[in-house]
């Protein structure tokens, strides 16, 4: 729903005023979910708990990474549970505070990407750790994420709309995709793909992931270009 306030001086829209732009794959399956899950909580448990929650399972996520170089038959299975945990948190934070007519648009704004931000770099920070993944592979998917992440804020306050999702993948779709390649992992996380190899498959996950990721930063910084020169030439 989108929040109205005034703009700044400097003609920007605070971060606060936007519409949020989420067509991933399972967006609209997952909105009538979440939204049954909120009338359901009990009262006492608030966006702030829910946001808590979102944070320390990705915390749990990295740790359960690093445990694997040690433990793989049980840390693996750990790094499901813990997004499980994280997408019910950090999904159902905002959608609480939705249904409770609670909004607080520039804190929540704020909380729930500075936790985004947070929750990434520690489980890429575990993935580097595990053996899994290699750490300069990690490290680049991390920079391609904060790449994407910070564009899309200055989007957010330049144009007023925070996009989510690119070619239908969104936070729900890249958590499953995690979540699928820890159960692999389990097998050895090794793969030959067309006999070639063998790959670990997280590095070929954050290859996968770095091209879609600066593919989607390109393909958006052009895009909100050419869009604020349009609107914003007015003496042609």
């Amino acid at each position: 729903m989108p929040v109205t306030t005034m703009a700044t001086p400097s003609g920007a829209l605070p971060a606060a005023a936007h519409v949020r732009d989420h067509r991933s794959a399972l967006a609209a399956a997952e909105k009538r979910l979440l939204v049954a899950i909120a009338h359901r909580l009990p009262p006492w448990v608030g966006s702030d708990h829910l946001s808590a929650l979102g944070l320390l399972a990705m915390v749990g996520v990295g740790l359960s990474f690093w445990a694997a170089r040690a433990v793989p038959a049980v840390a693996l299975p750990l790094v499901v549970l813990f997004l499980a945990l994280n997408w019910f948190g950090d999904s159902l934070d905002g959608t609480v505070a939705r249904v409770r007519n609670r909004l607080r648009p520039r804190y929540g704004f704020y909380l729930d990407h500075v936790v985004d931000v947070v929750g990434t770099t520690c489980m890429l920070t575990g993935l580097a750790l595990s053996g899994l993944m290699a750490p300069m592979v990690a490290a680049a998917t991390l920079v391609a994420f904060l790449l994407v992440s910070a564009e899309a804020y200055l989007a957010t306050s330049a144009r007023g709309v925070f996009t989510m999702a690119f070619l239908g993948v969104g936070p729900t779709e890249l958590r499953l995709v995690v979540a699928a390649g820890a159960l692999w992992a389990l097998r050895g996380g090794w793969v030959t793909p067309g006999g070639l190899g063998p790959f670990r498959l997280f590095d070929i996950g954050g290859a996968i992931a770095i091209a879609g990721l600066l593919a989607a930063f390109a393909v958006a910084a052009a895009r909100n270009t050419a869009a604020l020169y349009r609107e914003e030439t007015t003496w042609r």
